[in-house]
């Protein structure tokens, strides 16, 4: 442990390798995902949805991880999978390809250190989901090590002040080759949060009632946690799917009115907060819904768009993509096209200046 400490501090400290900027591949607001006939690509996305570039995927994306600094993107499989891959936005090459351990998957997620020197990979052992966090160095993207994640099934990862990471473990034990789930009755999700070290240090469960609502994707502002749960109990159940957490407090559940929260189907796909701290957004695939909700949780507007899920902030407002190639502005007052006839857009919408 001490070594890879030493070795993680050496490459904070050190100056990454000159590469293209992202001035250079045109500034993009956004990368995203999508499926194109039977083909699948990586779009860089003006914020009004306009194309940049256009790099082809070996298989399914779900989300990515951009750099800091360097016109580089991380591409990851859809989970579990057991590919990522990192594309120079500039030229369009693929760099690297990166292969998770021996037992190991990828789980749709990851997030470069705030230096870029280090990419951290949601991982699962194939055999029983426990939850682990790849460590990476950038300019060899070299394997150099690991860390628990405090749960199994985990999904997405977020940064918060101080080199800290906040982990989503859904709590889902997963077949490693049909992704059958093989624990509903016993699903124990948390946010888990470790140091930048990777020692737990801090964690929230939800209650033993709610214990079904799986915690997948997460969005932050300062040190405090939003997340998205899709629920995995009776649908008969009104449940909500959007939570707020400060480390070292309880996590506490924003339920809509009844109606709007049977709209999204027990299914939240993303979610996003602007940097203002105003809104914050959710959405439903299922549902064909995106709910806003104002930074303290309450629930604030219900819109309807078929297969609405990618969603980034954009000023004090929200882009959205949908799986009919839909590109979206949306604030309080509702949904205004961007662009139409695009790919069929994956689950998230990531944004480049995150």
């Amino acid at each position: 442990m001490a070594t890879r400490r030493g070795f993680l501090a050496g490459l904070a400290a050190a100056a990454l390798p000159a590469r293209m900027s992202w001035a250079e591949a045109g500034s993009p607001a956004f990368v995203a995902a999508g499926k194109e006939g039977e083909g699948y690509s990586l779009h860089g996305l003006t914020e009004r949805g306009e194309d940049i570039f256009r790099i082809a995927l070996p298989a399914r994306g779900h989300a990515a991880a951009t750099h800091p600094v360097r016109a580089e993107t991380v591409a990851f499989a859809r989970r579990p999978g057991t590919f990522a891959i990192v594309l120079d936005c500039v030229t369009g090459a693929v760099t690297r390809r990166l292969t998770p351990p021996d037992g190991r998957q990828f789980n749709g997620h990851g997030v470069f250190s705030p230096d870029g020197s280090v990419l951290m990979t949601s991982e699962v052992e194939a055999e029983g989901s426990d939850g682990r966090v790849g460590l990476w160095e950038t300019e060899a993207y070299r394997r150099i090590g690991e860390w628990q994640t405090g749960g199994i099934g985990p999904h997405d990862m977020k940064l918060l002040p101080g080199g800290r990471l906040v982990v989503a473990n859904g709590g889902i034990e997963t077949d490693p080759t049909d992704r059958t789930m093989l624990n509903v009755d016993r699903m124990r999700p948390n946010l888990s949060l470790l140091d930048a070290q990777g020692q737990l240090t801090g964690q929230a469960e939800l209650d033993q009632d709610l214990h079904q609502n799986s915690i997948r994707h997460l969005a932050v502002h300062g040190d405090r946690v939003a997340f998205a749960m899709q629920w995995e109990g009776d649908p008969a159940e009104a449940v909500p799917q959007l939570g707020l957490w400060r480390p070292g407090g309880a996590a506490v559940l924003c339920p809509p009115a009844e109606a709007d929260a049977f709209a999204m189907k027990g299914y939240a796909g993303s979610i996003a907060w602007t940097a203002d701290g105003g809104r914050i957004a959710i959405t439903s695939p299922k549902g064909g819904a995106l709910m806003l909700f104002d930074g303290a949780g309450a629930a604030l507007a219900t819109h309807r768009r078929a297969d609405v899920c990618g969603v980034a902030a954009e000023g004090a407002g929200f882009v959205a993509t949908d799986g009919q190639g839909g590109i979206w502005a949306c604030d309080d007052g509702g949904l205004a096209p961007l662009s139409k006839g695009g790919p069929a857009w994956d689950n998230h919408l990531v944004s480049c200046r995150a």
